[in-house]
C-alpha cells in the first residue's frame, strides 16, 4: 500500500456522529493540513485491511510515516501533530455526517468516549 504524500494522516468513524464531530474538530485546529479518512471510505478500507488488522474499526487512528497509533494511544501524536503541523491545505474534501438519529443520545456519547480511553494500540509501519 502507497501511503506516500498522504501523511499523516487520522482515520476516524465516518458513521458514528460523535467521531464526526470529532474529527471536524481536529481539521478545524490543524487547519485542513492533516488528512481526514473515515473508515467506510474505499481509502479507508484499504488502510484497514492492509495495516490496521481486524479491530481498526473500535477506535480512531493517527497515522504517521513511522507508526500507526490507535485509540488511547493517538492521542498525544495528534496533539503534537495539531500544534506542528505545517504545510498547505491537504483535505480536499469535506467531512460527511452520514449517521442515522440513534447515534446521537448520551449513551453513545458515554459509549464513544469509553471506548476511547479502554482501546488502545500501536502499530509499526516501518517494516511495511
Amino acid at each position: 500500500m502507497d501511503l506516500d504524500g498522504k501523511m499523516p494522516l487520522m482515520v476516524f468513524d465516518d458513521k458514528c456522529y460523535v467521531c464526526i464531530k470529532f474529527a471536524k474538530m481536529v481539521n478545524y485546529l490543524t487547519k485542513g493540513r492533516l488528512r481526514m479518512v473515515g473508515h467506510y471510505t474505499d481509502f479507508g478500507k484499504s488502510i484497514r485491511d492492509n495495516l490496521l488488522g481486524d479491530d481498526a474499526l473500535e477506535m480512531f487512528w493517527f497515522i504517521n510515516k513511522d507508526t500507526a497509533y490507535g485509540g488511547r494511544a493517538a492521542l498525544r501524536p495528534l496533539i503534537s501533530a495539531i500544534f506542528n503541523l505545517s504545510g498547505t491545505t491537504t483535505n480536499e474534501i469535506p467531512i460527511q455526517e452520514s449517521c442515522d438519529i440513534g447515534c446521537k443520545d448520551s449513551f453513545a456519547v458515554f459509549f464513544r468516549s469509553a471506548s476511547l480511553i479502554t482501546h488502545s494500540r500501536k502499530i509499526s509501519l516501518r517494516n511495511i
